[in-house]
């Protein structure tokens, strides 16, 4: 009999911090801080009331934001890494620029937050 795969996260990760930032001639940068909380099933995401990023068009934002989460939900349900997403994502912190910024460097961002949260429960990266 195969034990279940692990539950991700096993416990609270806080303050997981990732500055993706690449400068060539098509620039990225992204910068997020993200909470990853015990869930009881799936995969969810939000973003901390508090939150404010002194960005224009503020509008982009949300579409950032969502590139994040697809970004990491992405990460984690990569079947290498064998744990059952059961976690909650709250986005405490980010910046943009107005040069660099867009939906695909928040995307890696989250790629990044993930395999970073991954790290700190013991699970090899990838």
């Amino acid at each position: 009999m195969t034990p279940a795969p692990p539950r991700f996260p096993p416990h609270p990760i806080r303050g997981v911090g990732v500055l993706h930032r690449k400068q060539n001639c098509a620039p990225h940068f992204a910068e997020i801080e993200v909470d990853f909380e015990p869930a009881d099933e799936g995969f969810a995401f939000e973003v901390a009331q508090a939150l404010t990023v002194d960005y224009e068009p503020a509008a982009a934002l949300s579409r950032f934001f969502a590139a994040a989460a697809v970004g990491i939900e992405e990460h984690l349900s990569l079947p290498e890494h064998g744990v059952v997403i059961a976690t909650r994502v709250v986005l405490r912190r980010a910046r943009a620029d107005t040069f660099g910024s867009h939906e695909l460097a928040f995307r890696i961002a989250g790629c990044l937050a993930a395999r970073k949260a991954l790290e700190r429960t013991g699970r090899p990266r990838l």
